[in-house]
């Protein structure tokens, strides 16, 4: 059965049969009011936001399929949330999500997630916002997944609700201030100690000042924003130190294996044909001391020829 494919980019829940979606879908020979109707039905959760649909059709029998493309899990979360990053240590949290957030989130990316129901994909979700120091109902999301796994949620995922009244849009806007002056305060604390810490072992090398700081558990942002690594030597620099000024020379220094594996075997090439270029002429010059009962040896007729072509069999093999 061949298959025809048809992408597009829509607003959600807001699908219409004019250009570009019609005229794309008009020579496919498809109910176009019915795939518009079930791409609004599918798209309706991502209101305001441009989404990428794939309609599947079946050149035969003019049945469609639908799949609809969703930003990752990440920023849908900022969406959400009102950020613009998460945080750099799970620990300091960024903002804070209501359940009615994290089922509208998971009800998005129904498609991609691997859950088996709902209620798995939004402990998903909730994974993902720990990574990103996300709360969840002012919890820590690990913390929320345990309460989900408990079932204090499930009346509201079972009814996949996902719309939050004024009042609680207030809260969540009011809570993401409270947390974004919070991380700030703690941001600057991080910075004094880093700066003291750094005064304290002047004169020491930076590797032991960052596993200090790491003791401390000064995140790594801090520590990279004070202390950043040192880039690597520039391609094609061989010997460079760490500083960008080139290493001493090391006359003593050994050869790469490759080259000194070559190298061996050049030698042993050369040395393979004098030896038995000695030995041809040589077995030749005492040929009448052969004895055939005793000793059955041969040379050949033209010793320096048959030296020749071995010299060039081996050259074959190791060039």
């Amino acid at each position: 059965m061949a298959k025809e494919v048809v992408e597009s980019l829509v607003e959600g829940g807001k699908a219409t049969a004019a250009p570009p979606l019609g005229p794309a879908l008009g020579p496919k020979g498809v109910n176009i009011g019915l795939v518009i109707a079930e791409i609004n039905k599918k798209t309706a959760s991502f209101k305001g936001m441009q989404v990428p649909v794939k309609i599947i059709i079946d050149s035969s029998t003019k049945a469609f399929e639908i799949t609809v493309g969703t930003p990752p899990a990440a920023e849908l979360i900022k969406k959400e949330a009102g950020i613009q990053k998460g945080s750099g240590n799970p620990l300091d949290h960024v903002a804070d999500l209501k359940i009615e957030q994290i089922i509208k989130i998971a009800k998005m990316k129904e498609d991609s997630l691997s859950g088996k129901n709902l209620k798995a994909k939004v402990k998903e979700i909730i994974g993902t916002c720990n990574s990103m120091g996300v709360k969840v109902e002012e919890m820590h999301a690990r913390d929320a997944l345990r309460v989900v796994e408990q079932g204090r949620f499930d009346e509201k995922i079972k009814a996949e609700k996902t719309e939050l009244t004024a009042e609680e849009m207030k809260q969540i806007d009011e809570e993401r201030k409270r947390l974004q002056a919070e991380i700030a305060v703690k941001r600057e604390e991080y910075l004094v100690k880093a700066k003291n810490l750094m005064k304290e072992m002047e004169g020491k090398e930076a590797r032991e000042i960052r596993k200090k700081m790491e003791e401390l558990e000064i995140p790594a942002i801090i520590i990279n924003e004070l202390m950043p690594t040192e880039k690597a030597a520039p391609a094609g620099k061989e010997g460079a130190a760490p500083g960008g000024k080139p290493a001493p020379e090391n006359h003593h220094q050994r050869l790469p294996r490759s080259k000194i594996s070559f190298s061996f075997f050049k030698n042993l090439c050369q040395a393979y044909y004098i030896i038995y270029l000695s030995h041809c002429y040589l077995a030749g010059i005492h040929k009448n001391y052969q004895k055939d009962d005793d000793y059955n040896y041969s040379p050949p007729e033209e010793p320096f020829i048959g030296c020749y072509w071995h010299w060039r069999f081996i050259c074959h093999i190791i060039y």
